[in-house]
Parts: structure tokens; C-alpha cells; sequence
């Protein structure tokens, strides 16, 4: 966990018109800064997994730029400094042109010198702690747990995940997750779940991990004609969520998907 320095008044919780607490959360799988706008991209512009170019320099600014209303982000499909980027630790660089004061990369697949596929957090409130965990099935995969509290019945907690590709993979990976969050009364998971919502995969979670699913009803994939859901910010029942919204931020093959959420009296969360 790296930090930097904000003022109080950054760093304050934002309140709600009946005098709540709020976060305002986001997710958002930038594909390591890839601006991706039409299907045949991939083929033409995936050299760029592997080859650094200086658009992804300009695109993460915008990406910075964007996450700056926000109070925690999930980041998925980030580069941890390989020459794809230059070496810059893209969760770093989000952090820092975004003003947030902590944040956290995780490396889950290592390329050689050329590429580390990482999981990343952004966030203004010091975590007590932050687990990373890799998930089951083929190596690559991986969560990053954050508590922001010392009390297990009374922290608030946000998981970030990038699920497999494949059905089997997912639910042996969310089987993992549910037992590792369906204890924690006041837990988000956010990330791209490769997913939708009718599927077995969010049925579990929300049957074993006892999550809610918000975003019933946003589409945030491909990003230049969303007409499906693969990526959630799901939350146990006991904080009340309102404003869930796809952002229209074409700067990858994801859009950006993001909620306000009430934070109940009896949770901690340091300033």
C-alpha cells in the first residue's frame, strides 16, 4: 500500500441530504489504457498489449481525470510496469494524477519485461489492511481485499476482481470468494465478473456471498454499443445504494460503471 497526502477537506466523507454518510464508488476495467472502439481493433491494435505507444500515455490522463469525483475505484487490467507502459505502475500513476492518497496494485501474470497483468485500488480512506489472494483455476487471476476497519462485524470492505473467461473458471473462483466475503456483514465486490446477470455466477454470489446486484439494468460491454453486463459493484444488503450509472467514457473496451453508496453509523472508515 503506497500513500501520498491529501487535505482534511478532501479527504472528508461525503454527506447526503438527510445527513448520511456516502461513498461515492466506480469500477472500471481500463484494458492497460487501450482505446478500443469497434471489434476489429483487437486485431489491428493488439500490438499494443505487448508494445508500448503514446496514446495509452494520453488515455490514461483522461482515465485520471475521470475517476477524480470518486472515492474508491476498482481498476482491472491495468499494467504494473512493464514495457508495454513504459514501466509506469499504472494504478500509481491513476493515483497520483487522480489526487488519491492510497492505492494498491496487485500482479497477478507476468509477461517477461513486457507486460504485468495487475488488479488495482484507488482510494482516499486508509485501509487497515489490504489482502491480495490469487484465485482458482489457471494462473493470472486475483482479488484484492481492503478493510477499512479493525472490527470484523463493524468494517467496511471492498474487494476487487477480475474473473475467467471461462464458466467453469468463474465458478469455482466466485465459490472462493463467497467464503471469503460472505462472513463480512459490510462488503463490496467490484470488477469485471465476465458475466451477466441471469447467470449462475451472480445467482451464487448472491445465494452463498449474500450480495445484492445494483446494477441490474446498465450495460457496460463492448464500450461503442454496450448490450451486455459483465462488470458489477455488488453490495450486501445493508448499504442502501442510489445513482448506479454506466459512465459514457469510450477509453476502453469496458465502460466505466459506478454508484453512490450509504455507509451506516456503526462502520468505521478512517479520514
Amino acid at each position: 500500500m503506497e500513500q501520498g497526502a491529501l487535505s482534511s477537506a478532501e479527504l472528508a466523507l461525503n454527506g447526503t441530504a438527510d445527513g448520511a454518510r456516502c461513498l461515492r464508488l466506480a469500477s472500471f476495467n481500463i484494458q492497460t489504457g487501450i482505446r478500443t472502439g469497434a471489434f476489429h481493433h483487437y486485431l489491428t491494435g493488439g500490438w499494443q498489449h505487448l508494445l508500448p505507444t503514446p496514446a495509452r500515455a494520453a488515455n490514461l490522463s483522461r482515465i485520471a481525470q475521470l475517476l477524480r469525483p470518486f472515492d474508491i475505484v476498482g481498476l482491472q487490467e491495468v499494467d504494473g510496469g512493464g514495457a508495454r507502459s513504459r514501466f509506469v505502475v499504472q494504478t500509481q500513476y491513476l493515483a497520483e494524477h487522480g489526487h488519491y492518497a492510497y492505492w494498491h496494485n496487485q500482479i497477478n501474470r507476468r509477461v517477461g519485461w513486457l507486460a504485468l497483468h495487475s488488479n488495482g485500488l484507488l482510494s482516499r480512506y486508509k485501509p487497515t489492511r489490504i489482502e491480495e489472494f490469487p484465485l482458482p483455476g489457471l494462473p493470472g487471476r486475483g482479488a484484492i481485499l481492503a478493510h477499512y476497519g479493525d472490527d470484523p462485524k463493524h468494517a467496511f470492505c471492498v474487494c476487487v476482481a477480475h474473473l475467467a473467461l471461462s464458466r467453469r473458471g468463474r465458478l469455482r473462483q466466485i465459490d472462493f470468494l463467497c467464503e471469503l466475503l460472505a462472513p463480512l456483514p459490510y462488503a463490496v465486490l467490484m470488477g469485471d465478473l465476465n458475466c451477466e446477470p441471469h447467470s449462475q455466477e451472480l445467482t451464487l454470489l448472491e445465494n452463498k456471498g449474500g450480495f445484492v446486484n445494483p446494477m441490474r439494468g446498465v450495460k457496460s460491454f463492448p464500450s461503442w454499443r454496450p448490450h451486455r453486463l459483465l462488470d458489477y459493484i455488488l453490495v450486501k444488503p445493508d448499504l442502501p445504494v442510489k445513482n448506479v450509472r454506466v459512465l459514457d467514457f469510450a477509453c476502453s473496451d469496458h465502460l466505466p460503471i459506478a454508484l453512490d453508496m450509504g455507509l451506516p453509523a456503526n462502520v468505521a472508515i478512517a479520514v
